[in-house]
């Protein structure tokens, strides 16, 4: 059955917007390989435009975080309040010079992303730079700005423009972007603690982690993906199989973790065997078909 949105508009297809999309998906081949194999389930142009949204978090991610790059505190800090200013001019205007934020703005005037959701991203950012030691305000606020927002933006791609199905669906949305931000916290433990410098989880110590916290971490991260999992069914087709795939995706990282000791977790980053991915995502293309 065809969804009842609005008919998919076709990409513009002048050179310099060619352009900019090809360098946003060359972002994303670069740095996220999962993430790649999901949005290949995404019908076009739903994953043009998801792509373009990911390109510019992940720009932004890396200029807080890349540890080959020996720029200091402050010249990270400049550069990224940069970038955010550039994105909002961009998002206003409909131009770039930067082709990543090109790109993304070209998605976010189509489809209604804007400095509400936009704005709390890069803050979550800055905080990267200034917060060492988060306690549960700060966590949540963080959490929110750095993946639920992410996941607002595609879903407003996805809906195409309905309104009251993007009302429906947002809390599941921020619920599948909180439970992947927290999957990635659990399995960077060591990474975060030992060389960024970063507690987002409060209270948790490498040292003393225990597996009563890994599993009441846990705990949290599957109500998550269980109140996303309840809105995948109802997602447009053009969307819903590479959702479900990302979804399984950090089910089963979420379930390799809680069989992992936790002196485990805190000194090696937990995986998901390519082998297993590639099953996971056999099965997911079977959804909704």
């Amino acid at each position: 059955m065809k969804s009842p949105l609005r008919r998919r508009e076709p990409l513009s297809a002048n050179r310099y917007d060619e352009t900019a999309r090809a360098s946003a998906g060359i972002v994303i081949d670069r740095y996220s390989t999962s993430f790649g194999w999901a949005t290949r389930m995404l019908d076009e142009p739903v994953r043009t435009h998801v792509r373009c949204i990911y390109a510019l978090v992940r720009v932004a991610d890396e200029l807080v975080d890349d540890e080959d790059q020996d720029w200091g505190r402050d010249d990270r800090a400049a550069v990224l309040d940069g970038l955010h200013q550039e994105t909002l001019r961009a998002v206003g205007s409909g131009c770039s010079a930067n082709l990543v934020v090109h790109a993304f703005a070209l998605t976010a005037r189509e489809h209604g992303i804007r400095p509400e959701i936009i704005d709390p991203f890069f803050d979550s950012m800055r905080a990267d730079l200034s917060v060492q030691v988060h306690d549960p305000q700060s966590l949540s606020g963080y959490v929110y700005g750095s993946a639920e927002v992410v996941g607002l933006m595609c879903l407003r791609v996805f809906v195409g423009g309905d309104e009251a199905r993007y009302e429906q669906l947002a809390p599941g949305a921020r619920s599948l972007g909180a439970a992947f931000q927290k999957v990635n916290f659990l399995r960077d433990l060591h990474a975060d603690q030992s060389v960024l410098g970063r507690t987002y989880f409060p209270g948790v110590d490498l040292t003393t982690f225990t597996d009563t916290e890994r599993d009441l971490l846990l705990d949290d991260i599957d109500a998550d993906l269980d109140a996303a999992a309840r809105v995948i069914p109802l997602l447009p087709t053009s969307s819903r199989r590479a959702v479900h795939a990302a979804h399984a995706l950090f089910a089963e990282l979420s379930a390799r973790l809680r069989a992992t000791p936790a002196t485990v977790i805190a000194r090696e980053r937990v995986r998901v065997p390519d082998l297993v991915k590639a099953r996971i995502l056999a099965r997911s293309a079977l959804v909704g078909r």
